[in-house]
């Protein structure tokens, strides 16, 4: 599988299962096609599917990366140590390969949410420095609320994870990421599913001979970025999977940088969330 290097040298690969709201023994099935980085989260409830679906298939604990987040409930230093405590134990390992700060801010209403952020970064630093992390990263951090770790911290961030697909391609925050050194990773990088019926998708699937999915997901690894894709049957995992193997030409992926907006999720780390 291709892979991808991390700004402290950690390689990891450049694909991952998204394990928000997955399906049942949807990890056994990805970890029999191959995958082999899974991103969860203590709000996902569903740690702890990780080490059944390990067990269940016989892959050992160092063959995978486990990618999990710290909620707005938990932040802070004490908050953050006691959560990754929880963490471990759910997934009954004594490491985490990348732990990241899930929002920036606990609610709007918090004014010194900057130094909540660095508290809660400072007990991850101490974990990174201990070898119970081999990763740290921020989660729906845009680059205004990264400046604040970056200008205090003693571990640089190795991973950013966005909303990120076409139709929300997040330009600014990309640039910035990738000028940081900071590897950029999309969550709901098929939109949600609303993007994958645009005309430009369906256009461009045709051309590739590939599936709209296909096509959202190659535009990541085109840009730089690791998408975290979910699935819940061997051929949409596998199909996933082959986005690795087939380029966009640069003319169609200028044409998707600048598509007009389309399947944003209403989410915004500054903003109540919109529903649409």
């Amino acid at each position: 599988m291709r892979t991808l290097t991390l700004n402290n040298g950690l390689t990891i690969p450049a694909i991952g299962f998204g394990m928000y709201k997955s399906e049942p023994g949807s990890l056994a099935m990805a970890l029999e096609e191959g995958y082999r980085y899974f991103d969860t989260a203590s709000y996902y409830g569903n740690e702890g599917d990780i080490p059944q679906a390990l067990e269940q298939t016989g892959v050992k604990r160092e063959e995978v990366f486990i990618a999990s987040k710290i909620w707005k409930s938990d932040m802070g230093y004490d908050g953050a140590m006691m959560s990754f405590s929880r963490t471990l134990e759910n997934l009954r390992t004594d490491y985490a390969d990348v732990l990241m700060i899930h929002w920036p801010r606990p609610n709007l209403e918090l004014e010194d949410w900057k130094a909540l952020d660095l508290e809660t970064w400072r007990a991850m630093e101490d974990l990174y420095s201990q070898g119970k992390i081999r990763a740290l990263g921020l989660s729906n951090f845009l680059p205004y609320h990264t400046e604040n770790i970056l200008s205090h911290c003693r571990v640089k961030p190795q991973v950013a994870q966005l909303e990120f697909h076409p139709g929300h391609a997040q330009a600014f925050a990309l640039e910035y990421y990738r000028r940081k050194g900071i590897q950029v990773q999309a969550w709901s990088p098929l939109g949600r599913g609303r993007v994958l019926d645009d005309e430009l998708i369906r256009e461009l699937a045709g051309k590739y001979h590939v599936t709209p999915g296909q096509v959202c997901l190659g535009f990541c690894v085109q840009e730089g970025v690791m998408p975290l894709p979910k699935a819940s049957s061997p051929e949409r995992l596998r199909e996933n999977m082959a986005c690795l193997e087939f380029a966009i030409d640069d003319r169609d992926m200028m044409r998707l940088e600048n598509m007009p907006p389309l399947g944003w999720s209403g989410e915004h780390p500054d903003r109540e969330r919109v529903k649409l």
